[in-house]
């Protein structure tokens, strides 16, 4: 009979013994920093971005949004987002070794966690950036040499291939997540989450479109050997602004960028960690799945 505290086992994996909450509790308020940093990244991108639009501008990019905080606000704001990221970073990584969240140890469950390691990477360095750019250090000269110096190497262009690749992948991860409402599972069920369901669904198919754009770009670069055409957000709306009705698109992402960064700030306050969190504790998919009584 399985122990009576312990977290339902996840489909096609047996159940586990559980650990005691309170040897990963440490974990939870990181994750939470986290979260409401990443939210908050993507809430300045989306909010001045379609700010801009508004007033004739075109969309901004994460470097570009960042650089426009200025005065003691700003500066404000700029540390909240690099200590966010750097707790993001370090969440990916405790999650990753200790698996927190009970991906397993077979092949899906290590690709999952080698992927907690490259957002990681990739929020530890937004975090450099918000530090860059508070000192007024920030330029895009450094990753435009990094990404010379990659194409030029010997199997650079392949490297910046498979790395494209793999970020298109990433993002029909995310369309995929989206569609199959999978991220339900991982956030606490209540009144809250259920009524913020569809937004949540757009904001992570959102998120997909937007990330599976930098990869299309990326292998483009890769494919033509120039890095033109690669980079992050600012590039996925510029070149989402060259397409028929571009303006619209770009409206409707840098909306959609907006829902997600709802995602992140729902995670931060209700993601469940199962090997932190309480046993038992009900998701939302549960709540959304339960058989509703008959009037």
């Amino acid at each position: 009979m399985p122990h009576p505290s312990a977290p339902p086992a996840r489909p096609g994996k047996p159940p586990q013994a559980p650990a005691p909450p309170g040897d990963f509790a440490w974990a939870v308020p990181i994750m939470r920093a986290g979260y409401a940093g990443r939210g908050l990244v993507y809430l300045l991108v989306a909010s001045l971005s379609l700010w801009s639009i508004w007033q004739g501008g075109d969309a901004k990019g994460t470097e570009e949004a960042m650089g426009r905080l200025q005065g003691g606000a700003g500066f404000a704001v700029l540390v909240l987002i690099a200590l966010g990221m750097f707790a993001y970073a370090v969440w990916r990584a405790v999650d990753c070794i200790w698996d927190l969240e009970d991906y397993g140890s077979d092949l899906k469950g290590l690709t999952a966690r080698a992927g907690m390691i490259t957002t990681g990477l990739i929020h530890l360095g937004l975090g450099v950036l918000a530090i860059t750019v508070m000192f007024g250090r920030a330029n895009d000269t450094g990753k435009s040499q990094m990404l010379d110096r990659l194409l030029a190497a010997p199997g650079g262009q392949a490297m910046a291939g498979l790395a494209g690749g793999l970020t298109i992948i990433a993002g029909g991860y995310y369309l995929h997540k989206a569609w199959t409402e999978g991220y339900r599972g991982h956030l606490k069920g209540n009144p809250a989450t259920v009524h913020l369901n569809m937004a949540l669904k757009a904001g992570v198919a959102a998120h997909g479109i937007a990330i599976g754009i930098i990869g299309l770009l990326m292998a483009q670069a890769a494919f033509l050997a120039s890095r033109s055409q690669a980079g992050g957000l600012g590039t996925a709306f510029d070149w989402l602004q060259d397409k028929t009705y571009g303006q619209i698109l770009v409206t409707l992402l840098c909306l959609g960028l907006l829902a997600f960064a709802l995602v992140c700030f729902v995670n931060a306050a209700w993601r469940i960690v199962p090997k932190a969190d309480d046993r038992g504790i009900r998701s939302l998919s549960d709540m959304l799945n339960a058989p509703q009584p008959r009037g």
